[in-house]
């Protein structure tokens, strides 16, 4: 081969691997916020002051005309009114928090998704929806710099949102967005056997919260099972003391606390439409089951 035919060959190689506009991506830090799906405002709204203890304003709540619930100063949990027909899905939204939307809507541009428009709808973040690869659908919401102006209150069941989770059919496609894409890196797998993968934990590329995949499920699955799987998670330092405190709200019924298969102690409340708000310690307090753990633990 002569030095004109290695040239052309290298400059082919060149134009074919490199994106020279290809935009970066921005950071994704974490969730900011859940939208959960509520047949009774009144009644789920109860459930998130009285039983979990948090208030309906502060910290990103301050710009939000429906009913909205500050975990902190930067992660709340908001409530819309169901839809008819009902949805599969009761979690309306998962919002993660991003330092330039605009940026993040031109990268998945160039990647071939189809983000919404950039929207600040009274006045609030600037923001985008859209659909993942099997149409749940997220936000990426871009705050201001301020300072924290929200007091976490001794009434709060927690005061941090640790993760999100939904059912998925097919990993490799989810995969392909969240994890190729976007840049989510695994965080723990496992199953109710050993051998078996029943949940697949990814966190965000630039901090700890996570998603969590819900596998196997039917696809006849019923509103009962879907409320399980699709969900939520506080984290707490201890979740004995989190079951003592619902019980002082006056929740009585939920499940546990227990020791999961992923080592971590837990427990299970469910809101009035039977959406699971998983309440779970920071750190395992056993080996996990099937696989151990890729990446840090989020900071208490």
């Amino acid at each position: 081969m002569n030095r004109l035919v290695v040239t052309l060959v290298a400059a082919s190689f060149c134009f074919a691997g490199a994106a020279p506009d290809q935009p970066a991506r921005p950071k994704i830090s974490g969730i900011d916020h859940v939208r959960i799906y509520a047949t009774n405002i009144d009644k789920s709204s109860a459930f998130y002051t009285a039983a979990l203890g948090f208030p309906t304003s502060g910290g990103n709540c301050s710009r939000v005309t429906r009913p909205c619930f500050p975990v902190n100063w930067y992660q709340h949990v908001e409530l819309v009114p169901a839809p008819s027909p009902a949805p599969q899905n009761w979690l309306a939204e998962i919002a993660f928090a991003t330092d330039d939307v605009a940026e993040m809507r031109r990268y998945l541009l160039a990647h071939g998704m189809a983000p919404g428009a950039i929207s600040n709808e009274g006045g609030g973040p600037l923001h985008f929806e859209m659909r993942d690869p099997e149409r749940n659908r997220i936000a990426f919401i871009q705050r201001p710099l301020t300072t924290a102006d929200y007091e976490i209150s001794h009434n709060q069941v927690s005061s941090r949102m640790l993760h999100a989770g939904f059912v998925v059919r097919n990993v490799a496609t989810e995969n392909h967005f969240y994890r190729d894409i976007l840049g989510f890196r695994l965080y723990w797998h496992g199953g109710f056997k050993d051998d078996g993968e029943d949940w697949y934990e990814i966190q965000v590329p630039d901090g700890e919260d996570w998603i969590e995949y819900m596998l196997n499920i039917p696809a006849n699955a019923d509103h009962k099972e879907l409320g399980v799987q699709n969900h939520f998670s506080l984290g707490v330092k201890d979740a004995h003391a989190a079951a003592a405190q619902l019980h002082a709200h006056g929740l009585q019924a939920f499940d546990g606390p227990e020791v999961g298969r992923d080592g971590k102690d837990s427990l299970d409340a469910y809101d009035p439409d039977g959406t699971r708000v998983e309440v779970m310690e920071f750190t395992p307090v056993q080996k996990p089951c099937c696989h151990p753990y890729e990446a840090a633990h989020p900071a208490q």
